[in-house]
């Protein structure tokens, strides 16, 4: 499917599957896309605002309220420019405040004001990703229309094994074309089949 004409902020909050975003950001704007990236400043730690304005040809939005700029709503105009959020990787701490409405940052409160579906990819330690207050939050975030993406099941950068490495780009691009796909109206697929003798 070409995503032609389709806008998609990409949110990354902190964690090391950072470095995995670059590429699902090139094939996102490979198939037609415009992405706008926004950071938590977690995020920045792990990968700099400047590799993600070079891969998506756009200025980073990592502060709320940055000196000499004019940002009055800009997490308004944000939240409602897009046709598709992804936030990838999405800690257990930014699950936890946006189930919980807490909008102390600039991403948070882009998803806040957001107008359109919102797509999550947790990445989290296992013991993190199992914890009952983090599968309260999945739940939550779930019955308010959240989409999910994994996590899978692997080797973690703990040096652990379990359930909580972010899916892979393409796992998240294939997501957001389905997601793109049927919120633009596009009938699903049918097997053909064969008629009976």
């Amino acid at each position: 499917m070409s995503l032609e004409g389709k806008k998609i902020t990409v949110g990354l909050t902190g964690g090391i599957a950072c470095y995995k975003v670059p590429y699902l950001i090139r094939s996102l704007i490979k198939n037609g896309a415009e992405v706008q990236v926004v950071m938590t400043e977690a995020a920045t730690k792990f990968i700099t605002p400047l590799t993600l304005e070079t891969v998506s040809e756009r200025p980073v939005a990592v502060r709320m309220f940055p000196p000499d700029e004019f940002v009055a709503t800009r997490h308004i105009d944000l939240g409602q420019w897009a046709d598709l959020l992804v936030v990838a990787p999405a800690t257990a701490n930014f699950l936890g405040k946006v189930a919980a409405g807490v909008c102390d940052d600039l991403l948070t409160t882009v998803v806040c004001a957001s107008t359109c579906p919102v797509m999550v990819a947790p990445a989290m330690n296992p013991q993190m990703w199992i914890n009952p207050v983090t599968q309260r939050n999945v739940a939550t975030l779930r019955k308010l229309g959240f989409r999910f993406v994994g996590p899978e099941k692997g080797d973690m950068a703990c040096r652990e094994s379990g359930v909580g490495r972010m899916s892979e780009p393409e796992q998240i691009h294939a997501a957001i074309e389905n997601c793109l796909g049927k919120k633009s109206g596009l009938p699903p697929k049918k097997k053909a089949s064969r008629a009976k003798k």
